[in-house]
């Protein structure tokens, strides 16, 4: 347990610590979170960590170190450790009229400086509170947002599809009864080509029947004369 505080030392929050060290609260307590996970030991009341001036240089080693922060956190640790041993062996050799966390609190300026701690706790986590209720109301606005975003773009994909659909079928028709016309128009042609042929064959073969009655009339009228003939010389003959 650490007994290592001075008398009228003052104790920092960790807003405090983090706008001395120019970082963020959560790094304040990142930091803190490798120091104990290494064994380092801070001053608490509950959960929260009460900073000292040594504990600000110790997160001040880790903030700054080139090395790896557990390692740099080790070497801290042991340091603590043998602080803590010295200061004990001294506690043993004389009696402490103050030097204790609990006896440094019974001083009235040592008081009031952990009540304006506590009151700036108290302060920051309001602050905090006021500032995740802030987050959290502009969170569900987002969210809100997002699902009538979305319902609108649902929406407006469907129609759009809807519609697509809607002129997709309406061309398809279309080239349908425009296929169907034109097969209907290609059939009318034939039906009227075979008509025509039909005709053509018809008068073809008319005059075909024509020219062969003629024919045949001029033959026979080329044998009518020549029988006479022959039978008016084969009388003189007699």
């Amino acid at each position: 347990m650490r007994h290592d505080i001075e008398p009228n030392e003052r104790a920092f929050s960790s807003k405090a610590v983090a706008d001395e060290l120019g970082i963020a609260t959560t790094t304040v307590r990142k930091y803190g979170q490798i120091l104990e996970r290494n064994g380092y030991e801070f001053f608490k009341d509950g959960d929260r960590r009460i900073f000292v001036r040594s504990d600000i240089k110790a997160l001040i080693a880790i903030r700054d170190t080139a090395k790896n922060r557990d390692d740099t956190a080790i070497e801290i640790v042991a340091q603590q450790k043998e602080r803590l041993e010295e200061t004990q062996e001294a506690m043993e050799t004389k009696p402490a009229t103050q030097g204790t966390y609990d006896h440094s609190l019974q001083d009235p300026n040592q008081l009031h400086e952990f009540i304006k701690f506590l009151s700036s706790e108290l302060a920051a986590t309001r602050e905090m509170n006021v500032q995740l209720q802030n987050d959290m109301s502009h969170l569900k606005s987002t969210v809100s947002q997002l699902q009538q975003d979305h319902h609108v773009i649902s929406s407006g994909v469907g129609n759009f599809s809807q519609k697509t659909n809607t002129k997709i079928e309406k061309l398809v028709e279309q080239q349908q009864n425009h296929y169907e016309q034109l097969l209907e128009q290609e059939k009318q042609k034939s039906e009227l080509l075979q008509e025509e042929i039909k005709q053509m064959r018809e008068e073809q073969q008319k005059e075909w029947r024509v020219q062969n009655d003629f024919n045949k009339q001029i033959q026979e009228s080329f044998q009518r004369p020549k029988g006479f003939w022959e039978s008016l010389f084969s009388i003189f003959r007699k």
